[in-house]
């Protein structure tokens, strides 16, 4: 049987995926600090989640990840409420915690290798943030980095909804 636990973990990552990619594109700041605020906590409370469901399996590094994961993204929620701008040195450090739980939880074969391949591809969010570190006036809404990151840590939240949903099959 489904845990509760596995259904709010995979509804926290439908809309952080969701309201994460919309407020990308919506030109508001206000709405685009609320569907980040609310992405994220979506996101905090699904790795919150994970961690302790891989914990109690015994797998250390992937509920590790989960956390450092978590981390990064409340680092994320510390910087929405002051623009993207003002955002800039929360958000290079959070994407750096996510690529950071990206490859932790990536690293074993716990999931399927199509999820550990775009989690690899979104652990590129490092390049920007070395880009930020070296003075490039990168944005969270930057094109090409790091909004190309954002499609594969989406596809990586799919499998990481899909993984306990089809296990009940």
């Amino acid at each position: 049987m489904r845990s509760t636990s596995d259904t709010v973990a995979a509804i926290g990552l439908a809309i952080g995926g969701a309201l994460g990619m919309a407020g990308t594109f919506v030109a508001g700041d206000a709405l685009r600090e609320t569907l980040w605020t609310i992405d994220g906590v979506g996101i905090v409370v699904a790795a919150a989640l994970l961690a302790m469901k891989y914990q109690r399996l015994g797998n250390d590094l992937v509920a590790a990840g989960f956390l450092t994961f978590l981390a990064g993204e409340s680092l994320l929620l510390a910087g929405n409420a002051a623009g993207l701008q003002a955002s800039v040195p929360s958000y290079a450090g959070g994407i750096a915690l996510w690529a950071a739980g990206l490859v932790m939880v990536s690293a074993q074969a716990t999931f399927a290798l199509w999820m550990r391949l775009t989690a690899f591809v979104a652990a590129l969010f490092t390049v920007s943030v070395l880009m930020i570190l070296w003075g490039a006036p990168l944005l969270p809404t930057s094109s090409p980095l790091p909004a190309l990151g954002y499609p594969f840590l989406v596809l990586t939240f799919i499998g990481w909804i899909w993984t306990p949903m089809k296990a009940e099959r």
